[in-house]
């Protein structure tokens, strides 16, 4: 009955977060829809990964764990770049920071042992171990600058919003889409969307991100 009730929700909230994010996409950045949109799109995300977790726990999965753990970084950390408009670092953004940096240790980890294993899905472990530590590496870079007005902190918000989205994607793809190899529907949309992150802040670096 839990496992039933929370995979209820995480399907509900995951709904709710790829239609916020193709609204939040779609709307002028910094504008009132594009706030309401983001604010529905991260509590839909903070649901989905605390809905996630106990799920994987209860099946123990060790892959969809750190899936979670990863996923609900990347909207907390872009919504606290949004909020923190100082520059000026909380110890919950260091926490974050590194509690990400272990996360994508971990994947690796697991993706050694799925590799001597024979498994296949050390691919997405590897893949999205290096986007965790590339992330958390950039995230602590940013705080020790302490820059975090103008264009570099939007330049991470959207980096990390558009990454909690791919996670969102993700997840539609491989309950939907049946690939061989199996890891081909666990990494597709990181590549798809990837490209579009970095479009997107050259963009912002160059001052036209003004939607």
């Amino acid at each position: 009955m839990l496992g039933t009730i929370l995979l209820v929700i995480h399907i509900a909230a995951g709904s709710v977060a790829l239609t916020t994010a193709l609204m939040a996409l779609a709307t002028a950045k910094g504008g009132v829809n594009h706030v309401r949109a983001g604010r529905v799109y991260a509590v839909a995300m903070a649901l989905v990964c605390g809905a996630a977790l106990p799920l994987a726990i209860l099946g123990a999965d060790a892959l969809l764990s750190l899936i979670a753990v990863f996923s609900f970084y990347l909207v907390f950390a872009g919504w606290r770049f949004a909020r923190n408009r100082s520059g000026r670092p909380q110890p919950v953004d260091w926490v974050a920071a590194a509690v990400m940096g272990l996360t994508g240790l971990g994947m690796w980890g697991y993706g050694a042992a799925l590799f001597l294993q024979g498994n296949s899905q050390w691919v997405t472990m590897a893949l999205f171990g290096t986007i965790a530590a590339a992330l958390s590496a950039a995230d602590v870079r940013f705080h020790r600058a302490r820059r975090g007005s103008g264009k570099r902190r939007i330049a991470r918000h959207l980096t990390n919003m558009l990454a909690g989205t791919i996670a969102t994607v993700t997840a539609v793809v491989v309950v939907n889409v049946d690939t061989r190899p199996v890891w081909l529907a666990w990494t597709l949309p990181t590549i798809v969307i990837t490209p579009l992150i970095v479009w997107w802040n050259v963009r912002v670096a160059r001052g036209m991100g003004g939607r």
